[in-house]
């Protein structure tokens, strides 16, 4: 799909300055998110990865977005993104944050193809992918061994937390992304959070800037005290029928 390179430049340098994200928009990664965007704009008519097609709001509603979370994570760290769906926030955080490595997971194979095709045609190093549950990926040697743990729109608190904490080593965090219903999800999520070796450090609500009309876009931290217990998670089913 052919678009405005000018116009879409200009998009991202306005989205990253009005959010006070300039900082990590060089050259090379300005670079990288053009080229991702011509990549997700011609998978997407295969594959439906997003509903957002025009590139100007890719900028921001993807790319400042997933942005948004740069600040949490410290350097060198690394990260499981769950849920990735078409790479976000994997794919740009990868290309601002070149110091952090990304596991970027999701149980849908052409979504998984995807984010691991695009990674080598953008050059980055830094960035693995698996098709697999969540809770399936827990029951491997990846258990309690990530530092931080990202989810983005992918199911509610107290069903995120369970598929979520056991990924998350003691000391690391899980950073939810959520929408405007966070603080009712957070309150529903007390019980499972604790339950799994959690506390709640913060909720953030955060505010994106640049679009017709300002969004709301919590991040939830919880900090990992503990380990999670051996029989944590369960299934998905039980977990989506009877929540902690």
């Amino acid at each position: 799909m052919r678009f405005d390179e000018k116009s879409l430049r200009s998009s991202l340098a306005r989205a990253f300055e009005m959010n006070r994200l300039s900082g990590l928009l060089s050259k090379e990664a300005s670079d990288r998110l053009v080229l991702l965007t011509e990549i997700l704009l011609c998978e997407n008519e295969k594959y439906n990865l997003t509903a957002i097609t025009e590139p100007c709001e890719i900028a921001l509603s993807h790319y400042a977005d997933s942005a948004l979370l740069s600040s949490y994570i410290k350097q060198g760290a690394s990260v499981c993104d769950v849920g990735c769906g078409a790479g976000f926030p994997t794919l740009p955080l990868a290309i601002l944050r070149p110091d952090l490595t990304f596991l970027a997971v999701d149980s849908t194979a052409k979504r998984i193809a995807y984010v691991e095709n695009t990674a080598k045609e953008l050059g980055l190093k830094n960035v693995s992918a698996v098709c697999a549950r969540a809770e399936e990926l827990s029951l491997t040697d990846r258990r309690e061994s990530f530092d931080y743990v990202t989810a983005r729109a992918v199911a509610a608190l107290p069903v995120l937390s369970e598929l979520c904490l056991p990924l998350v080593r003691v000391g690391g965090q899980f950073l939810a992304m959520k929408g405007r219903n966070a603080k009712f999800e957070l309150a529903e999520a007390r019980r499972a959070i604790a339950t799994l070796g959690g506390r709640l450090n913060r909720l953030d609500e955060l505010t994106l800037l640049g679009g017709k009309e300002d969004a709301l876009h919590p991040v939830i931290v919880i900090d990992k005290l503990t380990k999670c217990p051996e029989k944590y998670p369960r299934a998905y089913a039980k977990i989506v029928k009877s929540h902690l």
